[in-house]
């Protein structure tokens, strides 16, 4: 089994009610078992800033999938809650991407592991870190040393998902 890092962010409408449902439909996979959900951060939008703000999470799971299958499923997920791809970085009812797959690096087209924006994100690094304050890049960085390079002005703890 892989450990993974998802993270989960969510602009319009109700924007908890789509994270839960996102990690409610990724626990009913047979290969796929979430085993931390952290709070969430509400932050701005980064690109398009003509937006309402995020509410984003992490997620620690463990799959027998692979990246590219795992790939799917989240892909799949997106569709089944109406995300729509009309502007880059723009709004969305929810949008999950593959942060982490154990120690793997890959470097595809539609596919790069670890998220290539990663680091430069507080909305990323916020949650990712609540649920695991050690975990580093394959390289062997630690990601917290790139948290501290993010103003904290820029997130906001909200919550849990649940509340």
């Amino acid at each position: 089994m892989a450990k993974v890092y998802l993270g989960l962010g969510s602009n319009i409408g109700k924007r908890k009610a789509y994270l839960r449902a996102a990690i409610k439909l990724l626990k009913k996979h047979k290969d796929i078992d979430v085993k931390k959900v952290s709070p969430v951060y509400e932050t701005g939008p980064e690109g398009y800033i003509e937006q309402r703000k995020f509410y984003n999470l992490a997620l620690e799971l463990e799959t027998s999938l692979s990246p590219r299958e795992l790939l799917k499923i989240c892909n799949f997920v997106e569709d089944l809650l109406k995300r729509k791809r009309e502007i880059k970085w723009g709004p969305r009812t929810i949008d999950l991407d593959i942060l982490l797959y154990d120690k793997l690096e890959i470097m595809e087209d539609d596919l790069e592991i670890p998220h290539p924006l990663m680091c430069s994100r507080g909305f990323v690094l916020a949650p990712l870190l609540e649920i695991a304050p050690d975990v580093k890049l394959p390289s062997g960085d630690p990601l917290m040393k790139f948290l501290n390079k993010i103003p904290p002005s820029q997130i906001k703890l909200i919550g849990r998902v649940e509340d």
